[in-house]
């Protein structure tokens, strides 16, 4: 990479993810839906043009990446030990079904989830109560029934107002978001999953 660009680089990521949010909470709130994938295009280019200086073959590269995101390390084992003890695993995400199909496959881990959801199917991103339907409607579970966990503050407390039993797994130890409703749990990590997932 370019010095330019590795200086600039966490302010990009930074702006990046904020738009990414705003872009998707703005269009449906307007019931102006397109695909994460043009949201995080468009977040990026907000981005770069704020920040300034950052070649188009960067840009690029960046866009590539995103279909070739890492799980954490302890996903694999974690949704393995879900499985093992019988247990039905999926993604809900705002990500379009390309973006979480290339995710999953980067990631290794098809084998370890029975369904793949996303927003794309109901043309709304969360944390619209229809999406957080999709559950129910897919694995015929009353909310009570499920283990939601995200590591979007705000996502997991909205989870929680729907009536999900819901952590937030929070690793940089970021305060709670004042919503009207918090997740039941808070965790460094995924490593205690399996456990709530048998106990709570």
């Amino acid at each position: 990479a370019h010095p330019r660009f590795a200086e600039a680089w966490p302010r990009i990521a930074e702006i990046w993810r904020l738009k990414q949010l705003q872009y998707s909470w703005l269009r449906a709130t307007a019931g102006v839906h397109t695909d994460f994938w043009q949201v995080t295009v468009n977040a990026l280019d907000y981005a770069l043009e704020a920040v300034g200086g950052v070649a188009s073959d960067e840009r690029q590269l960046l866009l590539d990446l995103y279909f070739e995101l890492d799980a954490y390390p302890e996903v694999p084992s974690m949704l393995a030990a879900l499985k093992e003890a019988g247990l039905e695993t999926a993604i809900l995400s705002n990500g379009s079904p390309a973006m979480l199909n290339g995710a999953v496959r980067s990631a290794g881990l098809e084998a370890v989830l029975d369904e793949v959801l996303s927003v794309e199917s109901v043309g709304v991103f969360k944390p619209a109560r229809v999406v957080y339907d999709l559950v129910g409607h897919t694995f015929g579970r009353t909310p009570r029934e499920v283990l939601f966990v995200s590591s979007n503050g705000w996502d997991a407390a909205a989870a929680a107002g729907y009536g999900f039993r819901t952590v937030w797994v929070n690793r940089n130890g970021d305060p709670l978001d004042r919503l009207p409703w918090t997740p039941q749990k808070i965790a460094e990590d995924l490593r205690v999953i399996p456990e709530l997932a048998a106990t709570w």
